[in-house]
């Protein structure tokens, strides 16, 4: 090999070991990364900041996570509710790396988090849906069973102290198996007619209260009425005895000629048909 052809050669080989070099040193992290740099396996420096940066070349290595909101879908679970209803529930999970360095030690990578996290989340899940009633888990107050597994699953993840946070848990699907819906869905119906029947049932005795209440309070106002009337033609009656009587037989006019179809048969001197001849005074 000639001089020029051996000096190109060592220049190639320097290259190259430079290139190395660099690439040992030199790492680049994303806006949707972090980073943590290892040096024999241990965690020394959490990387946040987005752009180049330097390791110390062939000792640090370079672990890069996620930066942004992780999603993890737990395996279907059976679990039993309250009432001893079984029930087939899909949850999954949004939970963020907040301490890349934590993570590491406890976790290492999202592989092993994911099988933490979901074991955590079907033991919420067990220990929640537990104390509520199968009704309320599939429809009546599944906001609130959600928000308890939420609390749930944030209280053990901190105190196991993996380095995440939950950002949320959320229930995807809650159904009995398909073995248990018709019989569950047919209690539930008998019970809902049951309460519609009993509201109907008291419905109606307020009805029948109310009803009775008035009846009675309209019968006293009525006496109080035939009383006070009484009383006031008891009081004329006293005072005036021809305008008792001219009172009466304008009643007694009333009841045998108000209906237009009555006959009578009478003497034309009657003393029915007095106030007919006469006035009042007469």
């Amino acid at each position: 090999m000639t001089r020029p052809q051996s000096r190109l050669a060592t220049l190639g080989v320097a290259a190259g070991a430079l290139l190395v070099l660099l690439g040992s040193t030199i790492y680049q992290v994303d806006q949707r990364q972090q980073a943590l740099v290892v040096r024999f396996g241990d965690p020394i420096r959490v990387v946040r900041a987005p752009g180049l940066h330097l390791k110390a070349p062939f000792l640090d290595r370079v672990i890069k996570f996620d930066n942004r909101n992780i999603a993890l879908n737990a395996d279907q679970e059976e679990v039993i509710a309250a009432d001893q209803e079984r029930l087939v529930v899909d949850a999954f999970v949004r939970y963020r790396i907040t301490d890349p360095r934590q993570f590491y030690k406890t976790l290492r990578d999202e592989t092993v988090a994911h099988d933490r996290l979901e074991r955590i989340v079907n033991a919420s899940l067990r220990q929640t849906i537990g104390r509520a009633n199968s009704e309320e888990v599939i429809a009546g107050k599944r906001a609130l069973v959600m928000a308890a597994i939420r609390d749930e699953v944030g209280r053990q993840v901190r105190a196991s102290n993996l380095g995440v946070q939950i950002i949320d848990v959320r229930i995807k699907r809650a159904d009995l198996p398909e073995a248990n819906q018709k019989a569950v869905f047919e209690r539930m119906q008998t019970a809902r007619q049951q309460e519609a029947a009993q509201t109907r049932a008291i419905g109606e005795q307020q009805k029948r209260e109310i009803v009775a209440t008035a009846t009675e309070e309209a019968e006293k106002i009525r006496g109080e009425g035939d009383a006070k009337r009484a009383e006031l033609f008891a009081s004329s009656f006293g005072r005036d005895p021809s305008f008792a009587a001219f009172y009466r037989s304008m009643q007694a006019y009333e009841a045998s000629l108000g209906q237009g179809d009555t006959t009578l048969v009478l003497s034309p001197d009657s003393a029915f048909f007095k106030y007919f001849q006469k006035g009042p005074q007469g």
